[in-house]
């Protein structure tokens, strides 16, 4: 962030993640309504994330998780998400923190939001990009996560 200035990425950045726990808390509370279901990418490396030695093994950088038919303690904190899937009959546990998250796709609505942090070298401080943000919409019928497309909204530049 720039001397003084308004750290405006950092802000959306946890806008964003808010909207996220809101929606798990409502599912929750309340099950998925209607035909909305999730896909949700994760950073399999961050700091946080907790999951059975299997599945990290297999999913070293990034991992996509489905929330739709099964799942189980759903639990959502300020920091992150726990929850319960099932993979190939074999129940297993998840933390997932917010700050790990990549993308975020109810392909029922066609929503999607994605985070992509950027580093960059520290004197590149005119070229440093903090975060971009996109929210994606689809028409294509495809419950594929979003590769691309529809609305972007950039955010870069914000923090030094």
């Amino acid at each position: 962030m720039a001397r003084g200035g308004i750290d405006y990425g950092g802000m959306m950045h946890r806008a964003m993640q808010g909207l996220i726990a809101e929606v798990l808390t409502k599912i929750a509370d309340e099950g998925l309504p209607g035909e909305h279901h999730f896909f949700i990418t994760f950073d399999t490396r961050d700091e946080g994330v907790e999951m059975a030695d299997w599945l990290r093994e297999r999913y070293p950088e990034e991992m996509t998780i489905v929330i739709q038919n099964w799942f189980d303690n759903l639990t959502i904190d300020a920091e992150g998400f726990g929850i319960t899937l099932n993979f190939g009959n074999s129940p297993e546990p998840l933390r997932i923190p917010f700050d790990s998250l990549r993308t975020f796709v109810d392909p029922s609505v066609e929503f999607g939001l994605r985070f992509e942090t950027q580093e960059h070298d520290q004197d590149d401080e005119d070229e440093d990009e903090d975060a971009e943000f996109e929210l994606d919409a689809k028409d294509d019928g495809d419950d594929s996560p979003p590769s691309g497309g529809g609305e972007v909204v950039r955010l870069d530049r914000w923090r030094k």
